[in-house]
């Protein structure tokens, strides 16, 4: 009865009402990002039949947006509480310094990839710590993590390219850049952390911690959610999802260098932005962060198509996050 009675308090906390399935699909900007997406794919295959949508492209495409799409699952998580976390590019930069190093002494990729986690289960534990117990900004400990992480992976590489992944080289190259049915391993690993993110958010009682503190962290602690360790956690999962998405990219580069993710943070923060993430907590989807990385990364592609400079890149991811987050606030006062 009491648990009963805390979920019950959770959910009216966060606020949450009773709506048809077709009412929550329409409700959700996922949905209106991926008919977005959609036109611009049918589009750009009306402008390009011959270039983007051969079976070379779309390969490139859903592998390309994997990388970003298995981050960005960690960061919905962090910013449904109402936090940010601008470190995850470093962490990438560090954690593939670690794996590759490992490799270079010629362990095996098991033991590689083991301290890659770990790396990144160590950064998330920093900042989880510092903003859940000690109460500062997220997004200055997680700007000092940025800084920290991208040192540590300079001075630990020695400013070098680390290439020479020793005996388990083939397995390591398999895991990044192989295939399966035609698919990239990476979109494979995006589609089932989707699963498993969308799962635990919707139906778990850690899920619901997660929606409860980012909807009003005070009445969520007057209902006894564990606070701290919930924020805690969550930091861990978004560097854990940074971790695996820097050891994928290692397998299919071939390669580990310092500047590995420089940027990434942007992309990772406009993904889940786009996809229905609310910056101010209390809102978020797995299945938006998929879609909302899909969509940056055929944005991206189509501006390479249709010859734009490269350098403007960011000038459109920029503008993608304004124009969300202006969307999410006009739905806001509709609600209202």
């Amino acid at each position: 009865m009491q648990h009963e009675a805390a979920i019950a308090a959770i959910s009216d906390v966060t606020g949450l009402k009773e709506q048809s399935a077709i009412q929550r699909i329409l409700a959700s900007q996922a949905f209106w990002v991926a008919l977005a997406l959609l036109a611009i794919c049918v589009v750009m295959t009306f402008l390009q039949p011959h270039a983007f949508a051969t079976t070379e492209n779309l390969y490139n495409i859903t592998r390309n947006f994997a990388f970003v799409g298995i981050m960005a699952l960690g960061m919905t998580v962090v910013i449904i509480t109402g936090g940010i976390d601008l470190s995850v590019g470093s962490v990438m930069g560090v954690v593939a310094i670690v794996a590759g190093l490992v490799l270079q002494a010629g362990h095996s990729w098991i033991l590689a990839f083991g301290a890659g986690l770990l790396t990144g289960l160590l950064c998330g534990l920093v900042n989880g710590a510092l903003i859940a117990y000690v109460g500062l900004s997220p997004f200055v400990v997680t700007l000092g993590m940025l800084s920290i992480a991208r040192s540590l992976a300079i001075v630990l590489s020695e400013n070098k390219m680390i290439y020479d992944f020793g005996p388990d080289s083939n397995t390591v190259y398999a895991i990044g850049g192989g295939q399966i049915l035609g698919v990239a391993n990476p979109v494979w690993l995006l589609v089932i952390l989707t699963a498993v993110t969308g799962w635990v958010l919707n139906f778990t009682a850690w899920g619901r911690y997660i929606f409860a503190i980012g909807g009003n962290e005070s009445a969520a602690r007057l209902t006894g959610v564990p606070v701290n360790r919930i924020k805690l956690e969550a930091y861990v999962v978004c560097a854990l999802a940074a971790a695996v998405a820097s050891l994928m990219i290692l397998g299919w580069q071939g390669s580990a260098i310092n500047a590995l993710g420089t940027g990434y943070e942007l992309r990772v923060i406009a993904a889940t932005v786009i996809g229905g993430a609310n910056l101010m907590g209390g809102a978020g989807t797995a299945v938006g962060a998929f879609i909302g990385s899909a969509l940056i990364e055929v944005i991206r592609n189509s501006l390479l198509m249709a010859g734009v400079d490269a350098n403007w890149q960011g000038a459109f991811v920029g503008a993608f996050i304004v124009l969300a987050v202006l969307l999410e606030k006009v739905r806001g006062r509709k609600r209202d």
